[in-house]
């Protein structure tokens, strides 16, 4: 019988942390077996500032799925954003031995390579190398060089660089829960993953997704990522103005926000007006409707032109990089009454919310096709991805505990003597096996690697 193929995504976020659980059905639709959730206490704008804190969320998120679904996890792929993320686009080229020799995956592995050597500012690493268009011999604009002929491979890259340190300290946060990081993926991507199509990509889109600390933004055109962008502002930045504007405590600007607020400050009458319970015996507090519209729209106009400058930066208005597909909004912020509204009018562009219900199968609950789950149903679709067995059943996982064995020490001279074809056939696999691997890893940029090697050697 076929091993299950269970993949497991963990959405480190400001406000929450998701740990999905999930796997493929007949019909390749994603069926999540298991959801945990926790109050994120330790990340402040998408960066880990309290380990121990992030750890206990981490914990608490991940014994939550796995008593749901009834596996035990064994490795996560994460989500990484943050205000120290930043894009650069890059051109590199590599001449190869044999024109006459057709293009293969080897070829494009060298070129990745090549630009994951680059120089970085001191403290930053590379996470993700995303090809664009390649060049062959001066013939531009292909896609799929694999199967070509020529002597001069070249490309233009994606390059998505972040804190070395931040990162680190999320795959300590992760190692500490004793449970094994098996991908790091920048979060716009995972949310494009989740909500955007095929369709939307190729005719140009760009995913905004409103976070509790950051805004994330992903431009895609012609099927390809052009342009990434983290801003650190998000819905949290909205609920403190309501907390400063009307003098209520954190829980309660929350509260307001998320049941009465609204983007768009015409839609509130004069006389429309909350009542406040006050603080332990104090008066109770009257807030106009009206005025907690004006203080959500001055924040979210800002959030929105900020992403809008990334978007007019990335060159939206040349027309062969237009975007016919206009704006999809995602995340928690995006819930916010009257948000579409609001991004159509600063942009010009037409918007709608995205759910990642495309990708999820019919029988899903209707909580996890909200835009709050975007990045978490991505991050799951990346680990599936990746062929891991993301996690075990519960009494299997038990199972293993109990039988275990202590090693054996075996007389060398009494192991019994192995064939010379055994032993090809072993070489071969494990060669296979570290071509697979070498490949899968340079979609992390080669980083995971590196991240490991440091979190073992650390003191």
């Amino acid at each position: 019988m076929e091993k299950e193929n269970i993949a497991v995504g963990l959405d480190i976020g400001t406000t929450k942390i998701v740990a999905m659980i999930g796997r493929k059905n007949e019909y390749g639709k994603l069926e999540i077996l298991g959801v945990g959730k926790s109050k994120s206490l330790g990340v402040a704008r998408g960066v880990v500032n309290n380990i121990t804190q992030t750890i206990q969320s981490i914990q608490q998120a991940v014994l939550e799925a796995e008593s749901k679904s009834g596996y035990k996890i064994k490795d996560v792929v994460v989500g990484i954003a943050g205000q120290h993320i930043r894009s650069i686009q890059h051109s590199d080229y590599i001449i190869r031995n044999s024109a006459e020799e057709v293009i293969g995956g080897n070829d494009i592995q060298i070129l990745i390579d090549q630009v994951n050597k680059l120089a970085m500012l001191p403290g930053e690493e590379i996470i993700h190398v995303l090809p664009q268009e390649f060049k062959i011999d001066g013939q531009s604009d292909i896609k799929e060089p694999i199967g070509m002929y020529g002597g001069r491979l070249e490309s233009s890259f994606h390059v998505v660089v972040g804190q070395a340190a931040s990162i680190r300290n999320l795959g300590r946060c992760i190692q500490s829960t004793g449970i094994e990081l098996s991908g790091l993926t920048l979060e716009p991507l995972a949310s494009a993953d989740a909500v955007l199509s095929q369709e939307e990509k190729e005719a140009g889109v760009a995913l905004i997704d409103i976070g509790g600390g950051t805004t994330d933004l992903a431009i895609f055109k012609d099927g390809i990522i052009r342009h990434t962008a983290v801003i650190p502002f998000g819905g949290n930045v909205i609920t403190d103005d309501i907390k400063e504007g009307c003098s209520i405590i954190e829980k309660q600007a929350e509260l307001l926000k998320v049941k009465f607020g609204s983007a768009w400050p015409g839609e509130n009458k004069e006389n429309e007006i909350v009542s406040i319970p006050g603080l332990r015996g104090r008066e109770p507090k009257e807030i106009s409707l009206k005025n907690l519209s004006k203080i959500i729209n001055a924040r979210v106009v800002e959030i929105i032109e900020q992403v809008f400058n990334e978007i007019k930066e990335y060159g939206h208005e040349d027309p062969r990089k237009k975007l016919i597909a206009g704006i999809v909004l995602t995340g928690g912020g995006a819930q916010l009454k009257h948000v579409k509204q609001l991004v159509e009018y600063i942009t010009g562009m037409d918007t709608r919310i995205g759910y990642p219900n495309e990708h999820l199968a019919g029988n899903s609950d209707e909580e996890i096709s909200s835009p709050l789950y975007a990045t978490a149903v991505g991050l799951v679709m990346n680990s599936i991805e990746n062929k891991t067995q993301s996690a075990v059943k519960l009494d299997v996982f038990e199972a293993q505990k109990t039988t275990a064995k202590p090693p054996v020490f075996q007389n060398p001279e009494m192991e019994e003597p192995r064939n010379e074809m055994e032993e090809e056939m072993e070489e071969v696999a494990n060669k296979e096996s570290s071509t697979e691997t070498k490949i899968r890893s340079s979609f992390f940029g080669g980083y995971l690697d590196k991240i490991k090697d440091f979190l073992d050697n650390a003191e």
